[in-house]
């Protein structure tokens, strides 16, 4: 008996395998443009041109919180000409809140491209008040109506609050949120901060990195532009 139990499940593990097989095997989603938000004036990450630091962060994880204030410090150091720092946004699922806050920030890409890195900034000052444990009674109705009117009413004006609610609604703020979240899954990210630096993962990525930590990686790499 014990045998026969052991061949049925033998049996579920090899079915359930072959179809997560068969799922990671299918096509991703192609976006119509490359994920990822550059920070700085640049339009674009400057490609063989400059030393480019990915970073995958979640608008209400304490580490992604963190660790901005030293990677943007140490980009500031050398300039967008010779390092470029592209943000993409990896909403956590035991993070309540995450997937709601990405799309803000991408419903706010649309209607003010500068306002992107204001807003996750805020995210990132006021990120307590929307953890599991303070929001947990409340709908999501309610969660996304603090989040309009006390983070992103500030950052993009009274005037084009009707145009996000409207955009925060539609198909295209939700599936670029989660195509953010399936791109970091297919880079193998597993949690945030998450960095890759010109596309290797950096061996510190889980927890933040100090700015001396990131002038020792970047500096030999500068150097041999």
């Amino acid at each position: 008996m014990v045998a026969g139990r052991g061949s049925v499940w033998l049996l579920v593990v090899v079915i359930v395998g072959a179809g997560c097989f068969e799922r990671c095997g299918a096509q991703l989603p192609i976006p119509a443009r490359t994920d990822g938000f550059v920070w700085g004036t640049s339009p674009a990450p400057a490609w063989g041109g400059a030393v480019v630091v990915e970073a995958f962060f979640d608008p209400v994880c304490p580490d992604s919180r963190d660790a901005w204030p030293p990677l943007q410090k140490a980009a500031q150091h050398y300039g967008a000409a010779r390092v470029a720092v592209v943000v993409h946004l990896f909403p956590l699922p035991y993070h309540s809140n995450a997937f709601i806050a990405c799309r803000s920030i991408h419903t706010v890409n649309k209607i003010n491209a500068s306002a992107v890195y204001p807003l996750l900034e805020k995210f990132f000052k006021y990120q307590e008040g929307y953890y599991n444990q303070p929001t947990y009674t409340k709908s999501r109705a309610t969660v996304v109506d603090e989040i309009t009117n006390n983070l992103v009413a500030p950052i993009i004006g009274e005037a084009n609050l009707a145009a996000y609610k409207s955009g925060f609604n539609d198909s295209q703020s939700d599936q670029a949120t989660r195509i953010s979240f399936k791109y970091g899954c297919a880079r193998g990210v597993t949690g945030t901060p998450y960095f890759f630096v010109n596309g290797m993962p950096l061996g510190d990525s889980g927890s933040p990195v100090d700015y001396n930590k990131w002038i020792s990686t970047l500096d030999p790499l500068v150097g041999k532009m």
